[in-house]
């Protein structure tokens, strides 16, 4: 049986950031579904299987900038931690801030892991490819 292609759900108001994300992604030796949405808002609805969104897979991983429209990545993580239904997906923050307040303030509020978007293209491929490897190779996730 050839295993479900892992579930990536990215929150990105960028689109070049989402482009090379989804490029790195796509190089990856595991098969992966990508999703993307561009503000907290969407991603809420995303997670909820609401609106436009019904019907889409619940992902086996987030990576959630925090500096979002409408509803930023400190909220958006503070909602999905505070529900039963999606508490367990891991949260990655991977964001461009190097405050400690923001790095504390993810894990305070049970981010499985911040990541500081390198500048350099190279770089940030290497690093969405290392979190790939992890999070859907070496970590075992809760069955969907």
């Amino acid at each position: 049986m050839t295993p479900k292609p892992a579930q990536i759900l990215l929150v990105e108001d960028n689109p070049d950031d989402i482009e090379l994300t989804r490029e790195a992604l796509s190089d990856a030796r595991l098969a992966n579904e990508m999703h993307s949405v561009m503000d907290g808002e969407a991603a809420m609805a995303f997670l909820r299987g609401e609106g436009e969104h019904v019907g889409k897979p619940r992902p086996d991983l987030i990576l959630l900038d925090l500096n979002l429209p409408k509803k930023n990545g400190r909220e958006v993580l503070a909602e999905i931690k505070n529900d039963d239904a999606l508490k367990q997906i891991p949260v990655i923050m991977l964001t461009t801030s190097a405050a400690e307040e923001d790095v504390s303030h993810a894990y305070s509020h049970h981010a499985n892991a911040y990541v500081q978007k390198p500048v350099d293209f190279s770089e940030f491929m290497k690093a969405v490819r290392s979190l790939e490897d992890f999070w859907l190779s070496i970590v075992r996730l809760p069955s969907r």
